[in-house]
């Protein structure tokens, strides 16, 4: 992916980091983060390696993170980033699009949407499903409350995203049919011009938790995040194994080849070091009966 490319997908998702600290800011909730979340500040371990792909930039990874087993838990017990809206999960505030490319993709998609799988397609298709914020900026339209493009609980399709019901329906991947900061989150990919003491310098790539904090400081006070969340981590799979497509497209197939890995290397180990805090306590594995001879 060009790095042109890389910074206007960074810039929408900056932009959603923007609106929803303003919504957590409308919903401050005293005392902060929910008794199911653990606290942002634990030890965590990282990897950083070249990129195969590309000898201008490097990948730093939170091991910890891509290693834990969270899941995304929509409709199994999120509780949504505003209190009182559990039911939107992180989709109350519509999505940006990272550009005209994204925008014109996720239309192509949304021709395909049919009434049986999009609960608004009457709304949608005859008054829009495109807004603009204060900025001037395009995203998709907030309809009653949250993304137009969400099916409410009832949908004979199911609640949730359509154009993700559409993706699976087709066998294909969600990230294909969603919007770029969609299909993105947890992950958080970051860039940093790294200067090194012989006057050179090179991208580091940093993927890690989308936190709290990724948020900004409105990120406090959302009403609940998933990825602290103790009821969000228990997965059969860690995140670098579920999130396979997503980390492919972000790193591309080499430097996500290489991530793997990394991350068997860490599970290998007998005690791996700094454990995500909201996994479920690690078991013990069984004693070798030759051992025990």
């Amino acid at each position: 992916m060009a790095k042109t490319k890389k910074a206007k997908h960074e810039k929408a998702l900056k932009k959603e980091e923007k609106r929803r600290a303003q919504a957590a800011e409308e919903d401050r909730r005293p005392g902060g983060a929910s008794a199911d979340e653990v606290g942002l500040d634990f030890a965590r371990a990282w990897v950083t390696f070249p990129d195969p792909a590309d000898d201008e930039q490097i990948f730093r990874c939170d091991l910890t993170w891509l290693t834990s087993r969270w899941t995304c838990i929509f409709g199994s017990g999120c509780q949504g980033i505003q209190a009182g809206r559990a039911d939107d999960g992180c989709c109350t505030l519509g999505a940006h699009f990272s550009d005209e490319e994204d925008e014109e993709r996720v239309a192509q998609h949304v021709a395909r949407l049919t009434p049986d799988v999009w609960q608004h397609h009457d709304v949608g298709t005859t008054s829009g499903w495109i807004e603009e914020d204060e900025d001037g900026d395009r995203q998709t339209r907030r309809w009653q409350g949250s993304c137009i493009f969400q099916n409410r609980p009832g949908f004979a399709a199911g609640a949730g995203c359509s154009l993700h019901t559409l993706a699976l329906r087709e066998g294909r991947e969600p990230l294909e049919t969603k919007p770029d900061v969609c299909w993105q989150l947890p992950v958080r990919r970051t860039y940093d011009w790294i200067d090194r003491p012989d006057d050179t310098q090179i991208l580091q790539v940093t993927i890690g938790e989308y936190d709290r904090r990724g948020w900004g400081p409105g990120g406090h006070d959302l009403h609940w995040w998933c990825t602290s969340a103790t009821s969000a981590h228990g997965a059969g799979d860690p995140v670098y194994v579920s999130y396979k497509p997503e980390l492919t497209e972000l790193m591309g197939k080499e430097g996500y080849d290489r991530l793997v890995e990394l991350c068997e290397e860490r599970l290998a180990a007998t005690l791996p070091m700094a454990p995500h805090p909201a996994d479920p306590a690690p078991r013990e594995k069984p004693a070798d009966p030759a051992q025990e001879k």
